[in-house]
This record gives structure tokens, sequence and C-alpha cells, in this order.
């Protein structure tokens, strides 16, 4: 997995809290990964964090 250090506060703490979420996004690609941290480092609130989170891979 990518190092915290790059991960937008708000994306690692949703991640957090959908552990399904989560342990898909471990499971990409380095690229594929580093797309959905670019997105995420877009949004500017929490609850669009959550939302984003927890529709990423429906």
């Amino acid at each position: 997995m990518i190092n915290e250090e790059e991960l937008p506060i708000g994306f690692t703490m949703e991640l957090a809290m959908h552990a399904d979420s989560l342990n898909k996004f471990s499971r990409l690609s380095k690229p594929e990964q580093e797309k959905h941290i670019a997105h995420a480092r877009e949004i500017k609130s929490r609850e669009q964090m959550r939302n984003y989170v927890e529709q990423m891979f429906r």
C-alpha cells in the first residue's frame, strides 16, 4: 500500500471506516491507487470524501 504520508488524511480516515473499500483499494495497482488519491486530493469536505469512498467501487 502507498505510504500514509502520501494519502490525504480525510481519505485515510474514511478508508479506515470502510474496511471493504480499504481492502479493495489495497489490492489495486499503484497507478490505480494514485488515480484515486489524486481525486481524493480535490475533495474539500468530509461529506464529499465519505461519499467518494463509499462509491469508489460500486
